[in-house]
């Protein structure tokens, strides 16, 4: 089964401060972010860049589809490794935020960055992270992060017993029933707008339906696939161009077919949301207008 990225503390965590003395300041043109967009924590980051309408501010390098490393490296990433950490013992991964004037990395911490993303550089954008909603935000993030992702992966590893897979799943389950009654009377999962905290539940229901759901079995989909707010919510984000515009569905199948060690169950033939059909291009739209 394919293990998602890390979870422990990045090598590098710089931050992005408000003025000149912090160092790394927020300043047009001087940063650039580095994304392989079948990565869910570079996805994250690429909708939010998206909604914060940075494209002519920050701009974005993307990277293959599938790492060219075993260890998950990009070799493009290599140069920036080394010379922000010489002879660099890890992989050169991504999601990386690099410094164009140092020529070093700042960041390869994703919630750092995406929460610098918001408040040094969203000034002109929508309130992605409204001011006293950090501690409930934090909050859906380590449900995404230990309710879903890795309760699904520890639910479809090879091997496992019965006790620790039904543990698994109960976690899983859990945390979809807790997103399904946050959406009962709200459209997003903190209230009546858009933040960042719908990014990460967007990227990681995502995840679960293309990747983790393969190593389920039917009936464990099925149970997942029985929350209908929820999946009737990430269809409508793909919906918008911010969030549908970065899948890249075929890249995501060949990211797990090179990396997946696991065996695929019944739930592999389950889909629960089509979503190329749920994201439109506006320009596809636009050519299937009938002149009237």
């Amino acid at each position: 089964m394919l293990a998602p990225p890390s979870t422990a503390t990045p090598p590098f965590r710089g931050r992005i401060g408000c003025d000149t003395r912090s160092g790394y300041y927020a300043a047009p043109h001087r940063y650039r972010l580095h994304l392989s967009l079948t990565c869910p924590y570079c996805l994250q980051i690429a909708v939010t860049h998206s909604l914060l309408g940075l494209g002519d501010v920050l701009p974005v390098t993307l990277l293959p589809s599938v790492p060219d490393g075993p260890d998950g490296s990009h070799a493009a990433l290599r140069p920036l490794y080394e010379a922000s950490a010489h002879q660099h013992p890890g992989p050169a991964a991504a999601p990386v935020l690099s410094d164009g004037w140092t020529g070093r990395i700042v960041s390869t911490h994703t919630p750092d960055i995406v929460r610098d993303l918001a408040h040094q550089f969203g000034g002109c954008g929508p309130e992605l992270q409204p001011c006293g909603t950090e501690a409930e935000s934090d909050a859906i993030g380590r449900l995404c992060e230990e309710g879903i992702n890795e309760a699904a992966q520890r639910a479809g590893q090879p091997g496992i017993d019965d006790t620790a897979r039904d543990s698994a799943l109960m976690a899983l389950f859990g945390a979809l029933d807790a997103l399904e009654q946050r959406l009962a009377f709200q459209d997003h999962v903190l209230g009546s707008e858009l933040t960042t905290a719908d990014v990460q539940v967007w990227v990681t229901v995502l995840q679960l339906d293309t990747v983790h759901r393969r190593h389920l079995d039917a009936t464990a989909v099925d149970r997942i696939a029985g929350h209908p707010r929820l999946w009737a919510y990430a269809r409508r984000l793909t919906s918008l161009p911010a969030f549908g515009s970065h899948l890249d569905l075929d890249g995501i199948d060949r990211r797990h077919d090179a990396h997946c060690q696991g065996l695929e169950s019944a739930g592999a033939a389950v889909q629960i949301v089509d979503w190329a059909a749920a994201y439109v291009p506006e320009e596809a739209a636009t050519a299937g207008e009938q002149p009237g």
